[in-house]
């Protein structure tokens, strides 16, 4: 975190990425002092209502964040920014988006929880757009320029108002990765999983394990002695009324629908109680660790790995093997998951994987046949990059194996 009077006093001069937030009701001018370095622009939790014009005068500004404030349209100065490709203004109240302000490098659009209700037709001439967030927003149509979307991998939709699914999704030639659940098209289905309701006194919270955009992950002792839970589970509870990928009901939904599989975090309990929305799992065995990391600002849609992270080719099938299964699974229940990543996967030293995190998974049994396939065919995409991701970390001297080339091939075909 950087302050002002740091700026003020020349002693930022240089660096490339600047962090403000004091609750500001206007950026300070100094700003442009840093044009020769500023590439990443962090205004997030401030007051700001408009941004000034002199960030136009940036030319290496690639990134700006500007989420928790009070904007109610998206700053038109951002469509003149000649570097920049990623913009966030999550949590605003912006209502309009005018064909100004998408600047003509965007990569990365991050637009979740704000009051929008009409996307400009020039999103469509964005053509280097790979990632776009509109979870929890009042979206009723696309704009019929999104079929221009040609590089668009990544795309949240969750939790607006969007009458009918929208097909230009599933023509969309790189897309794997989507979420849609919370639309007035979608129809809710009975669980297919059949968990007990628990109360939120039937455990005990103890530490934290985890948390994600759509809650807190804990280790809890069971108490509820009626029902033959292990003595320690891990409860995970939702919050807010909004994530970044939807609603947390339909997290929940859609988790429990997905049933059990071997290779998935077993599910064993819900809370359905009025500000408690929680699931109860099994604990996963300590000796499971993170496959992969999240994407980076660099690498946008795809994992990344620990530095000097290897697999071994047999390791790679294993993996795949199971992905693949899961993958079955989930779409013979008619959910998508929407984030198929190595960093959702926990892996352990016998190349054994859990797959967890349904915070953007989409129930899709109510849509029609040709509508079903077109998900599946988007998710396989994911399948076929995760692959390919796998391979990206195999040990050098296996790369010209016979086992190395037939999962490529696999990848490819998926895709």
């Amino acid at each position: 975190m950087n302050t002002v009077k740091q700026l003020k006093s020349g002693e930022l001069v240089g660096i490339k990425r600047l962090k403000l937030s004091e609750k500001l009701t206007e950026l300070p001018q100094e700003i442009v002092s840093l044009a020769d370095s500023l590439e990443i622009l962090d205004v997030s939790g401030n007051l700001l209502t408009e941004l000034p014009d002199f960030l136009a005068n940036l030319p290496k500004l690639k990134i700006i964040f500007a989420s928790s404030n009070n904007f109610t349209h998206l700053p038109s100065v951002l469509g003149a920014c000649p570097s920049l490709e990623m913009v966030g203004f999550k949590s605003n109240q912006i209502k309009h988006v005018s064909s100004d302000s998408l600047p003509p490098r965007l990569r990365w659009l991050i637009l979740t929880d704000n009051q929008i209700e009409i996307l400009p037709e020039v999103l469509g001439e964005r053509s280097k757009l790979q990632k776009l967030a509109l979870a929890g927003n009042r979206i009723q149509k696309l704009p019929d320029s999104f079929s221009q979307l040609i590089n668009l991998e990544l795309v949240r939709l969750s939790a607006n108002n969007l009458q009918a699914f929208p097909d230009v999704l599933l023509k969309l030639p790189k897309l794997a990765w989507m979420a849609f659940s919370g639309n007035p098209f979608c129809h809710s289905e009975e669980e297919r999983c059949n968990v007990p309701t628990v109360a939120s006194s039937s455990y005990s919270i103890n530490h934290t394990l985890g948390q994600g955009a759509s809650g807190v992950i804990s280790h809890a002792t069971w108490l509820n002695e009626e029902l033959d839970f292990p003595a320690q589970v891990a409860v995970k509870v939702f919050k807010g009324e909004i994530t970044s990928d939807g609603y947390p009901k339909d997290e929940l939904e859609a988790c429990l629908a997905t049933g059990h599989h071997e290779n998935l975090v077993k599910s064993i309990g819900q809370v359905n109680e009025v500000d408690h929305l929680s699931l109860v799992m099994e604990l996963i065995p300590e000796h499971f660790d993170n496959l992969g990391l999240p994407p980076t600002l660099e690498t946008c849609t795809r994992d990344v790995f620990k530095p000097e992270f290897q697999l071994s080719i047999n390791q790679i099938e294993k993996v795949v093997t199971q992905m693949i299964d899961v993958f079955e699974h989930l779409h013979s229940a008619k959910v998508c998951h929407g984030d198929l990543y190595a960093h959702n996967v926990l892996v352990d030293n016998e190349s054994n994987i859990i797959f967890g995190d349904f915070g953007a998974a989409s129930i899709y049994g109510y849509l029609s046949e040709i509508q079903q396939y077109g998900v599946r065919a988007v998710e396989a995409r994911a399948l076929g990059h995760f692959i390919d991701d796998l391979l990206s970390v195999c040990k050098p001297i296996e790369k010209q194996t016979a086992a190395y080339s037939s999962l490529q091939k696999l990848a490819k075909l998926i895709r």
